[in-house]
C-alpha cells in the first residue's frame, strides 16, 4: 500500500485513526498502530511481513543481551551476530544479484545471478534495527522490555517503507506517554496534505517531464542517445527536482501522520536547495541517512586505527551503495564524497568568504550533475549524458526546445517551492493585525483545494510507488 492513493487517504487511514481515538488506553492504541501497521505492510509484501517480524525479534533479543553482557567479550560476540545479521539480509536482498554479476566479470567465472526480489523497505527498517543494537551497546538508550512495543517501533507504518530512519531514542518515551492535541492534528493533517500534494502534483508531472528529456530505464534511456547542451542541464536539473519533491513529499507524510499519532519525528528535510556547499547540501537532504552514517560508521576504525579520510570515504561509497544495487550509485555517492573532501581541506571560514553568488552557482551546478550521474544507471547512457554536458551533442535541437517550452512553468513552480515561501510568507503576514487569523483560514482553504485536486488527480493513475520504496 502507499500514500498516494485514494484507498489509503479515504479507506484505510481513516479506519486506522476512528479505531486508534476510539481507544481510552495507550496500550490498545499501540496495538491498533501495530495492527495496522502490519496490515499496511503485507498488502503489498505478504510472505515479507514474516522477514520484518523476524528481524523485529532477532533485535529485540539482541537489545536485551547487549545490555546485559555490555562491555563483555559475549556481548561483542552478541554484537557481531546482530550486525552479521542485519547486514546479511541486505546483502541477500538487495546486492545478492550486483555481487555476483561482478564476479562473473572476472576470468572463467559463470556463477548464477540470483534473482531475489528486495522487500519494500528493507533499507529503512534494516538500519533502524541496527542503530537500535548499536545504541544499547554503546548505552545510549536502555533496551525495550516488550516485544509489542519494539514492533511499534519498527513496523509504524507512516516510516516504514522509506523513511525517514527514526531513532528508537526519539520516540522512546512516546512509546509509552504520548498525547494528541489539536494542534498536532491540525499540524499533522496539513503537513501530510503539502506531502501528497508534493507528490501528486508536483514530482508526478516533474516524472513525465524526466522521462520526455532521458527516456525511460526500460527501453535503455534511449533518448539519451540525441541528448543536446540544454537537454542534459535541463534534464538533469528535472531529476534533481523530481527526487526532492518525491522523497521530500514522503517524509512530510511520514511526519505529518506521525505527529497526528502523537510521535515526533525527526525532520529529514530542510530546504537543500539553499546551500552554499556542498557539505552544507548534505546537511539538509536525507538528514537521517546522513546522521545515521556520520554517528555509526564515520569513526569506525579501519585497520586499527580511526581514520579521517578512510572514514569520509567508507562513508561516501555506503551512502552511494545504500542507495541501489548498480555502480552509478557508488559513483554518485564517491562524487558526492569528493568535493566534501574538497571543502574539508579548504576549510568552513574560507568557504564562507566565498561570494554568495558563486556558492550558489558552484553548488547547483555539482548538484545537478550528480543527480544526472544518480539517474542514468546504465554506463553507456551515463557517457552520453556526460558529452552532452559538454555541448558533444549540441547546443540544442527542435524536440529539446519543445520539451523546455512544454514543461518550463512546471520548472520554475518547482524550482520556487524549493526555497521556504511559504513560511516567509506565513510569517510575515502573521505580524500585521489579524494576520495568524487570516493566515489560518487562507490555510485552511489551500489545504481543502490541495487535496481536492490532489484526490482528482490520483482518480486518474493506477500507481504511485514514492521513489525512495525501491532503495
Amino acid at each position: 500500500m502507499v500514500f498516494a492513493d485514494n484507498l489509503f487517504l479515504y479507506l484505510f487511514l481513516p479506519l486506522c485513526l476512528a479505531l486508534y481515538f476510539i481507544c481510552p488506553k495507550i496500550q490498545m492504541k499501540n496495538n491498533v498502530l501495530i495492527l495496522f501497521s502490519l496490515l499496511f505492510y503485507a498488502w503489498g509484501e505478504q510472505l515479507f511481513v514474516l522477514l520484518l517480524l523476524g528481524s523485529s525479534l532477532v533485535n529485540f533479543l539482541a537489545g536485551r543481551l547487549l545490555e546485559k553482557h555490555r562491555d563483555t567479550e559475549q556481548g561483542k560476540k552478541y554484537l557481531t551476530l546482530a550486525l552479521v545479521i542485519n547486514i546479511g539480509l541486505l546483502v541477500v536482498f538487495k546486492y545478492a544479484g550486483f555481487i555476483a554479476e561482478n564476479i562473473n566479470l572476472l576470468p572463467f567465472m559463470n556463477i548464477p545471478v540470483p534473482k531475489v526480489r528486495m522487500p519494500i523497505g528493507i533499507s529503512f527498517f534494516t538500519f533502524q534495527n541496527i542503530s537500535y543494537t548499536l545504541d544499547c551497546w554503546w548505552d545510549k538508550t536502555p533496551a525495550q522490555r516488550s516485544f509489542r512495543k519494539y514492533l511499534l517501533y519498527i513496523s509504524m507504518f507512516p516510516q516504514l517503507v522509506a523513511g525517514p530512519i527514526v531513532r528508537y531514542s526519539v520516540i522512546a518515551e512516546e512509546i509509552d506517554n504520548r498525547r494528541t492535541t489539536i494542534e498536532d492534528i491540525s499540524e499533522g493533517f496539513s503537513r501530510l496534505i503539502i506531502g501528497i500534494s508534493k507528490k501528486v502534483i508536483i514530482a508526478n508531472n516533474l516524472n513525465l517531464a524526466v522521462t520526455a528529456c532521458f527516456g525511460e530505464a526500460s527501453d535503455g534511456y534511449k533518448a539519451a542517445d540525441s541528448l543536446t547542451l540544454l537537454g542534459a542541464w535541463y534534464g538533469a536539473a528535472l531529476v534533481a527536482l523530481w527526487y526532492y519533491f518525491d522523497f521530500s513529499g514522503y517524509s512530510d507524510i511520514a511526519i505529518g501522520l506521525g505527529r497526528i499519532f502523537g510521535f515526533h519525528f525527526d525532520e529529514n528535510f530542510n530546504y537543500p536547495f539553499t546551500c552554499r556547499t556542498i557539505g552544507e547540501f548534505w546537511q539538509k537532504w536525507h538528514i537521517s541517512l546522513g546522521s545515521f552514517f556520520r554517528d555509526y560508521l564515520l569513526y569506525v576504525p579501519i585497520f586499527g586505527k580511526r581514520r579521517k579520510y578512510g572514514g569520509l570515504f567508507l562513508v561516501w561509497f555506503c551512502t552511494g551503495l545504500w542507495h541501489g544495487a548498480s555502480w552509478n550509485f557508488v559513483l554518485w555517492g564517491l562524487y558526492y564524497g569528493m568535493f566534501v573532501f574538497i571543502e574539508t581541506l579548504i576549510g568552513k571560514k574560507k568557504l564562507k568568504k566565498m561570494p554568495a553568488l558563486i556558492a550558489h552557482i558552484y553548488t547547483k551546478l555539482v548538484i545537478v550533475v550528480g543527480f544526472g550521474i544518480f539517474y542514468f544507471e546504465k554506463m553507456p547512457a551515463m557517457g552520453k549524458f556526460f558529452k552532452a554536458l559538454v555541448g558533444k551533442g549540441g547546443v540544442s535541437d527542435a524536440v529539446t526546445n519543445r520539451i523546455f517550452m512544454q514543461y518550463v512553468f512546471l520548472f520554475a513552480a518547482a524550482v520556487i517551492f524549493t526555497f521556504p515561501v511559504i513560511s516567509a510568507v506565513k510569517k510575515r503576514a502573521s505580524k500585521t493585525q489579524n494576520g495568524e487569523t487570516a493566515v489560518s483560514a487562507v490555510g485552511i482553504v489551500c489545504n481543502a483545494v490541495l487535496m481536492l485536486l490532489s484526490t482528482i488527480l490520483l482518480l486518474n493513475t493506477t500507481n504511485n510507488p514514492f521513489l525512495y520504496f525501491r532503495f
